[in-house]
């Protein structure tokens, strides 16, 4: 009954803070801060925290704990995240005079602007860049010995889904920026980018090129087998849609949809994990319930069981690799060295990788305690600046698809690692490149309005 007060009190602190945050956490009216409360805070880790602190889970991952102890830190643990990063987030708001409600209010009603007008600079660069990403498409599918989805429909081999998946992960015979970067990374986004160019300029350019787009993102999303992603992209679509205008949220729509998707993932459980026990979709420690509310968090538990503990301390050796090359130091993942010691038998098997988690854990096993703290402050406050600056720049096509992109990447990232938080590659790639193009093009129109008004005062 304890655990239940205090996690009833911390989720009414949180709810209200991020509320000032967000501007609304209102399911009708979603956005990258309401986002990461449902998603990454409420569902994926608060919920399964008060199952494992009282230790009514269940949950097979559990039983890896050494030290029962550890069922009360870590709940506080995420209790402390559940408050002060949003208390974080409310403090960098006041600071810097920014309204949530208002300003998102604002954004929601602002007409979207389609810079240089009708020049055809920008549309015969992104059409170079979707022919360079739809190629990687296929080279990735040509250079994968064996394609999941087609393996499944086929039934051309013996291995199960879970070993196809990580044969196409781990054996891939291509060069892995070109698919991680051209293929997985940029080709969603830029579909998201056409589909806005489409419905504000109507042109049939932009009606050939998001549609090529969106079929590559369809593919190269469920190649893999991989659930989450198609329904990450479809989230962001129809986010995407409310922010065009093209769509606005009803409590109707979201039951369908949900409705809809919930068949879809059960279909896709049955098909592709051959989950066929009706009782394994109903309980709460398996099958997508369990998926939701436990799988994500659960490794936290473990990480704080085990560092310090059995591992020593990382000292920043799983910070990002672009940062340990300049000392030398080899990267060492905590979700994979984790995984290693607790499933060994899967990871020797093929079909384990990774125990992605919350953030906290990655800067717990690199800092112990005070990376908890730190942590969590400084990704709060980058998340916040970050939300607060999409809501500032001007909406057109581009930054309004790369607000739509991080407001589904960020909730994801911090149930995946903290080490993104210092530097992400993709990241970094994807708002340059967009960003720069648009300097550019802005940088040519005003040196040739510049020379063009020197000319005519030379004639003079």
């Amino acid at each position: 009954m304890l655990f239940f007060i205090i996690w009833l009190l911390v989720l009414g602190a949180s709810v209200y803070l991020f509320k000032r945050s967000a501007g609304s956490l209102s399911l009708l009216k979603p956005n990258m801060n309401s986002i990461i409360f449902y998603y990454s805070f409420f569902i994926s880790s608060y919920i399964g925290s008060l199952f494992i602190a009282t230790d009514t889970d269940g949950y097979y991952m559990l039983n890896k704990l050494t030290h029962e102890e550890y069922r009360m830190i870590g709940f506080v643990a995420v209790s402390f995240v559940m408050v002060v990063f949003p208390l974080v987030m409310f403090i960098v708001s006041k600071f810097v005079g920014f309204n949530a409600k208002k300003e998102l209010d604002s954004y929601l009603r602002k007409e979207i602007v389609v810079p240089f007008g009708k020049r055809s600079e920008f549309f015969w660069i992104f059409a170079g860049l979707s022919f360079i990403s739809l190629a990687a498409i296929a080279y990735t599918m040509l250079k994968t010995s064996h394609i999941p989805i087609l393996e499944l429909v086929l039934r051309t081999t013996d291995m199960s889904p879970g070993e196809l998946r990580i044969e196409a992960q781990r054996n891939f015979g291509g060069n892995v920026l070109i698919r991680n970067i051209f293929a997985i990374a940029l080709t969603p986004l830029m579909s998201l980018i056409a589909y806005v160019y489409m419905v504000k300029t109507g042109e049939a350019k932009w009606i050939l090129l998001f549609l090529a787009l969106f079929g590559g993102t369809i593919l190269i999303t469920t190649y893999d087998l991989a659930k989450s992603p198609i329904f990450f992209y479809i989230i962001m679509f129809l986010l995407l849609r409310m922010y065009v205008g093209k769509i606005k949220f009803t409590w109707a729509k979201l039951l369908s949809w949900g409705s809809i998707g919930l068949i879809l993932l059960i279909g896709m459980y049955v098909v592709i994990q051959g989950v066929t026990d009706v009782n394994s979709y109903l309980s709460i420690n398996s099958g997508p319930i369990g998926r939701l509310i436990f799988a994500q968090i659960a490794p936290t538990f473990l990480h704080l069981n085990m560092f310090g503990e059995a591992i020593p301390f990382l000292d920043g050796r799983g910070m990002p690799s672009i940062i340990l090359g300049i000392f030398d130091i080899e990267q060492v993942k905590s979700a994979r060295l984790v995984m290693s010691i607790a499933f060994p038998e899967k990871v020797e098997a093929g079909t384990a990788g990774v125990l992605n988690t919350l953030f906290i854990a990655e800067a717990f096993a690199n800092f112990g305690y005070i990376g908890i703290i730190a942590g969590t402050v400084y990704v709060a406050f980058l998340v916040q600046i970050l939300y607060i600056v999409f809501l500032r720049l001007p909406k057109n096509p581009i930054f309004l698809s790369l607000f739509v992109y991080f407001s589904i990447n960020i909730p994801r990232t911090l149930v995946g690692g903290f080490s993104d938080f210092l530097f992400n590659p993709i990241w970094f790639l994807v708002t340059g490149l967009f960003t720069g193009i648009l300097l550019v093009i802005r940088l040519k129109i005003d040196l040739s309005s510049f020379w063009l008004r020197r000319k005519s005062r030379t004639e003079l």
